[in-house]
């Protein structure tokens, strides 16, 4: 089996577009919690989520491509441009059937979706976009970006609601360490802060309507949680092979050396009793990389900030690391972005891989009411110096789909 590691980071987020950006508003205890500004949200009972801020797509894409695609395929493009170019990764005629591409989006083009839905009903049939269909199907951002790029290697995506992301980046790990690629362009991509969108997850009761004080919205391990808040952007890494990164001289943040997958078999929403789909999928990634429960410093916790899931992620930590579980250090990025569902994964993966590489844990805010049942370290509030040899990066979603990543310091 090959080593993988990361040698490139690329990030679209609420706090900051850039990695600078994203970890700076990481560690500053940024929230990117506000008001929506897209649509009229009067009739809803959740106004708040995490928007992405001045982002300008002719940066990474001319106008005519801008037009022909959805927005959640415009994060992709520009986190993995950013990622490539900060691995100085060249892809030529000598490496391009190699270079693989797999990014994952939760829900699709929901935007494109809703506007070509009124374009049907308003102008007919004849009046539609030739560019809808492929504006929107789920597989499209690794298909343009390997256009863009000219990467030939494993094209795939998977759609995992809030899971997606992890799993894509750990899928990418298992093909390049099973040989079938040297490098994967791998991740995340969601854009779906739209009415139809935000309604419906009304609709379920899921989201926080503490629409009076936006930034604190999202209070992961909180008592007083009421709920997740939407966000959107993109998470991009770069995995190599480790043999093919040192050869290039490419840089290297970290190294991937685990990926667990469970399933609830439970309920459509609600996690499993006491958290046990989860706590496999995190045994499953220790075991993968061949760590012992002592051997983490640092768990990225899903902690989507809702009444359920925080206790039951939190019982599964207990049940994998028993007594350790009282000496891991917790966060969730989710109180400061949101949740950026199946774009999830994707960024939280950049500040893990940040985390273990820097040893500087970005907080859990909002934590002000400790709630009983959630007694781990969540590292409330400020950002925190420490040591952290490996780490784990949880995703669980709906339908009872969970991925782990396990993540180390390289070490040569």
């Amino acid at each position: 089996m090959r080593r993988v590691v990361v040698t490139g980071l690329g990030a679209v987020t609420p706090i900051g577009i850039g990695v600078a950006a994203f970890w700076e508003g990481l560690l500053s205890g940024q929230s990117g919690i506000d008001r929506i500004t897209r649509f009229d949200t009067s009739n809803l009972e959740c106004q708040i989520a995490g928007e992405v801020k001045g982002f300008d797509p002719l940066a990474y894409m001319d106008r005519k491509e801008v037009k022909r695609v959805d927005v959640f395929i415009q994060y992709a493009m520009a986190a993995a441009l950013m990622a490539v170019e900060d691995a100085r990764l060249e892809i030529d005629d000598k490496n391009r059937h190699r270079v693989g591409i797999f990014i994952g989006t939760g829900m699709g083009g929901i935007p494109c979706l809703e506007e070509q839905h009124k374009v049907l009903l308003e102008r007919g049939p004849g009046r539609l976009s030739p560019f809808f269909i492929p504006s929107i199907i789920t597989n499209m951002a690794s298909g343009q970006i390997s256009m863009r790029l000219g990467a030939k290697g494993p094209n795939s995506c998977v759609s995992t609601a809030c899971a997606t992301g992890n799993h894509a980046i750990g899928d990418s790990f298992k093909i390049i360490q099973r040989g079938d690629a040297d490098v994967m362009i791998a991740g995340g991509a969601e854009a779906v802060i739209t009415p139809l969108t935000v309604g419906g997850f009304c609709a379920m009761k899921a989201l926080s309507n503490r629409n009076h004080e936006p930034k604190k919205a999202s209070r992961p391990f909180d008592m007083q949680r009421d709920g997740f808040v939407m966000g959107e952007g993109a998470g991009i890494v770069i995995l190599e092979a480790l043999d093919y990164a040192l050869a290039r001289g490419a840089p290297i943040y970290a190294e991937i050396v685990g990926y667990g997958m469970s399933a609830d078999a439970h309920h459509i929403t609600a996690p499993a009793p006491e958290g046990e789909g989860a706590a496999r999928s995190m045994q499953a990634a220790l075991d993968d990389a061949r760590l012992r429960p002592e051997d983490i410093d640092y768990i990225n916790a899903h902690g989507t900030s809702t009444p359920s899931g925080d206790v039951c992620e939190t019982m599964a930590i207990k049940k994998v690391f028993g007594e350790h579980a009282y000496r891991l250090t917790i966060s969730s990025n989710k109180s400061m972005i949101g949740h950026l569902l199946g774009a999830a994964g994707g960024a939280e993966a950049v500040a893990t891989i940040l985390t273990v590489r820097n040893g500087i844990i970005p907080p859990t805010i909002n934590y002000e009411f400790p709630d009983p049942e959630c007694d781990l370290d969540y590292v409330p509030n400020q950002a925190r110096k420490g040591e952290v040899r490996a780490a784990l990066n949880n995703s669980f979603g709906f339908g009872g789909t969970n991925a782990t990543l396990a993540i180390r310091r390289f070490e040569g």
